[in-house]
């Protein structure tokens, strides 16, 4: 009960924001505090372009992926959440990511996030959780909080536009 009461005074926050950049920022925050992680990014679908991409990224800049790359781009094509706790044994896990920015995947966990017409707008996807590896209660939780900042981000992404 605790986390869905720190998700609501989250929401207080996120409500009084406009600019895509503190939103996204704020949301990773939380969502990293949600599950315990060290690092989150928020990767928004362009479908125009048929690329996923951060406008931030934990540690590194922008990432920019094709929408058919990586554990993200299996959660966009599948539209379902995908745990990876060994992300190098992972056929979909892009090593190279890794590589560039010197981090070390040792688990992660994405979740699609949906506009209001059910369609993939964005994918948030946390990596290391700090104690244990990524489990059903951290899906459900993010799952929960996927669909509670839907609405937000949509309205953030339509005004960028």
């Amino acid at each position: 009960m605790k986390k869905f009461n720190q998700i609501a005074e989250f929401g207080k926050r996120l409500m009084s924001m406009d600019d895509m950049e503190n939103v996204l920022e704020l949301i990773s925050e939380e969502a990293k505090s949600l599950v315990d992680a060290e690092r989150c990014s928020i990767f928004i679908v362009d479908y125009e372009d048929k690329i996923l991409w951060t406008k931030l990224s934990d540690g590194i800049g922008r990432i920019v992926i094709g929408l058919d790359s990586g554990v993200v781009g299996m959660t966009y094509k599948t539209k379902k959440p995908q745990i990876v706790n060994n992300p190098y044994e992972d056929e979909h896990f892009l090593p190279n990511i890794d590589k560039k920015s010197g981090y070390t995947t040792k688990n992660m966990i994405t979740v699609p996030i949906f506009d209001s017409k059910r369609n993939v707008m964005g994918i948030m996807q946390l990596l290391n959780k700090k104690r244990f590896d990524f489990g059903n209660e951290d899906l459900e939780l993010l799952t929960f909080f996927a669909n509670y900042v839907s609405g937000s981000l949509e309205l953030v992404i339509l005004s960028e536009k």
